[in-house]
């Protein structure tokens, strides 16, 4: 039995999984529209390829990576192009972005596929680049593209690959059942993976134990490989990158560096199925696994849900009663965020829609002030110190945030869920963060224009110096002109003189010319013959240019005969 670490912190929130379970994974009618929000990955948004009015098939590129760090966006079923605008988006923040609407077609006309069954007479530079056309991004967290994550551990010695599994959030099942009922193209998944990284050394697929028929179905999918199934005590946050990687090796990633950087890779279990499905399927990912759970819907169950797809859409299938709900949260209960609005679109990175009625989750208590009791630094599985973070991000001292390693927190909530004084720590953190990264692109970007500025000073200096230079020059030359004792007039005498001496003698210019009349007359006599021949078979056009071709050259043999004649006499 495989030794196993104990994280620091950590919390026992009630699970709230069983209400989803009860279900198999489910499917929805098409909505009438799709809103594909084309930033839904960590990374540079993708770039429309598309225009308004166009006819697209289900599975078609819509929008393309526009860098390293970027993901295409696909159409997640036939229809027309209605809208490229800005819209409101499902973030924290209620930030809008640029979006592609869809009105579906119902008729789900797909491209044609190409699946590689074969995958392994693929070099690992040509599977990675499948995975990246297909548009997969982490589907257990912040949506790093997948592509460029397997890419990076390529760069790096890698002797372990770990398949997050754990799924440790509550009321979030959507792993479970995908595990459940998917588990053997989960494992087909991981061999692409294992291929794209150069086969590692161990591969371990961590779950929670609170998953029995889950990790049932992994080891009868397992049998026949060397694929480990490591069963882990229930705790969250135990499916942090960071954590599981303690969890299951004992070792522990150094701050600011990611798991490549000490042998591994991490990768969720959900996105080694949309792996499976872009390579061996040739489908790209354009649907995913969520769970739509919480007392004020009527049904809680987990369904493939395609991208885009409004989030009322899904609530009305499932008897959402609107005024027994708290609020909508997107993901769980405790890193998730509510939604400004139901019209907001499933992204790629959505696990949960959470609908819980007012008993369930209460309206927030009221902010009191810290009474530093200590239980969030007991609960934060990062081993940092949360009270001080909430002091120096209240007094914006970024330098002593980044010394108390504020970039570590892994905004999993565990003190925010602890704290008697009901302070919503984690906000704090989350706008520390972008505070300090807002200032460092600003000191980029100032920096940035200093060299510029800079350059242009050099560049003029340069110019200024260069013309200096040619004034010298000139002032110099003037000076010498002056002081010469020969006047224009003898310069001038000189210069005829010397034109004189080059001049060739009478007999030589007669040759001369008597050798340029023969030529003229020869270059008469051929373009006669061209024009006799565009005459009988050419065009209007070319007998044009052709007469005009022999009038020129009648022209020199008579000014060449001229110029002769004049010499003789």
């Amino acid at each position: 039995m495989r030794q196993l670490w104990e994280t620091p912190g950590g919390v026992h929130p009630p699970e709230n999984k069983v209400q989803s379970l009860k279900l198999g994974i489910g499917h929805l009618a098409i909505p009438e529209k799709l809103i594909l929000p084309l930033i839904q990955h960590i990374g540079d948004a993708a770039k429309p390829c598309v225009a308004i009015g166009d006819v697209v098939l289900k599975g078609q590129k819509i929008a393309s990576a526009s860098g390293d760090l970027s993901a295409p966006v696909h159409a997640p079923t036939s229809g027309v192009i209605s809208a490229i605008e800005d819209r409101p988006v499902a973030h924290p923040s209620g930030m809008s972005a640029l979006c592609i609407e869809i009105i579906s077609d119902s008729e789900e006309r797909w491209i044609d596929l190409y699946g590689h069954t074969d995958y392994k007479q693929l070099s690992p530079q040509e599977v990675s680049h499948l995975i990246a056309d297909a548009g997969v991004t982490g589907l257990g967290g912040a949506g790093f593209p997948s592509a460029a994550k397997l890419d990076n551990g390529r760069t790096k010695p890698v002797n372990t690959l770990i398949i997050n599994a754990t799924e440790c959030e509550p009321y979030i099942t959507a792993d479970d059942i995908l595990i459940r009922e998917r588990a053997a193209e989960i494992i087909q998944g991981i061999g692409v993976i294992s291929h794209v990284l150069d086969m590692p050394r161990r591969i371990l697929i961590g779950i929670e134990s609170n998953k029995p028929e889950a990790i049932d179905a992994l080891r009868e999918a397992c049998k026949s490989t060397a694929i480990e199934v490591v069963v882990v005590p229930t705790k969250y946050p135990s499916g942090g990158e960071k954590q599981l990687v303690y969890i299951l090796t004992g070792q522990e990633i150094p701050s600011g560096q990611l798991p490549s950087d000490i042998g591994m890779v991490c990768v969720n279990s959900g996105t080694a199925f949309a792996i499976k499905r872009a390579v061996i399927d040739g489908q790209p990912l354009i649907s995913r696994i969520m769970t739509v759970t919480g007392d004020a819907c009527g049904i809680n169950r987990n369904y493939e849900v395609l991208i885009g797809t409004p989030v009322s859409h899904i609530l009305e299938k499932n008897k959402f009663i609107r005024k027994n709900c708290s609020r909508l949260i997107m993901g769980g209960p405790m890193m998730g965020f509510s939604l400004s609005s139901s019209e907001l679109p499933v992204v790629k990175t959505t696990t949960c829609i959470l609908a819980p009625s007012h008993s369930e989750i209460p309206e927030e208590d009221p902010q009191q002030p810290c009474i530093r009791c200590g239980l969030c630094a007991e609960a934060c599985p990062a081993s940092l110190l949360p009270q001080q973070l909430y002091w120096y991000a209240q007094s914006e001292d970024h330098e002593r945030l980044q010394a108390h390693n504020l970039f570590d927190c892994i905004e999993c909530g565990a003190c925010s869920y602890v704290c008697p004084s009901n302070i919503p720590l984690v906000q704090y953190y989350r706008s520390s963060k972008g505070n300090i990264i807002n200032s460092r692109n600003a000191k980029i970007s100032a920096a940035k224009a200093r060299e510029r500025f800079e350059f242009r000073q050099v560049r003029l200096n340069k110019a200024e110096q260069a013309r200096e230079v040619k004034r010298e020059a000139r002032r110099v030359a003037t000076e010498k002109a002056k002081t010469s004792s020969s006047s224009a007039a003898d310069i001038i005498n000189a210069a005829n003189l010397r034109a004189k001496a080059r001049q060739a003698s009478p007999d030589q210019q007669k040759a001369k010319l008597e050798r340029s009349l023969m030529a003229a007359k020869m270059r008469l006599d051929e373009a006669q013959e061209r024009l006799a021949e565009a005459n009988k078979s050419g065009s209007a056009e070319q007998q044009a240019q052709q007469h005009a071709s022999v009038e020129g050259a009648r022209q020199k043999v008579e000014q060449t005969k001229r110029r002769l004649e004049e010499l003789i006499r």
